[in-house]
């Protein structure tokens, strides 16, 4: 029963320091946009923001050339 004294307090803090990190992040716009982020993926621009050069004979990928 003891315990609980110390379980019960703890517990408490806890979720609140959970509310406050999710409150955090909401605030800093950390869930602004997340439907960009998982397209980004998909973009054959590099961060440069230049198209990624074709695969072709020789590259990662790319068809392999005949010997």
């Amino acid at each position: 029963m003891d315990i609980l004294y110390l379980l019960v307090p703890l517990s408490i803090v806890l979720v609140l320091a959970i509310i406050g990190v999710l409150a955090w992040a909401i605030y800093n716009g950390q869930f602004d946009d997340i439907e960009h982020q998982a397209e980004r993926i998909l973009d054959d621009q590099d961060e440069t923001g230049r198209s990624a050069p074709p695969d072709g004979p020789g590259r990662p990928g790319g068809p392999v050339a005949p010997p």
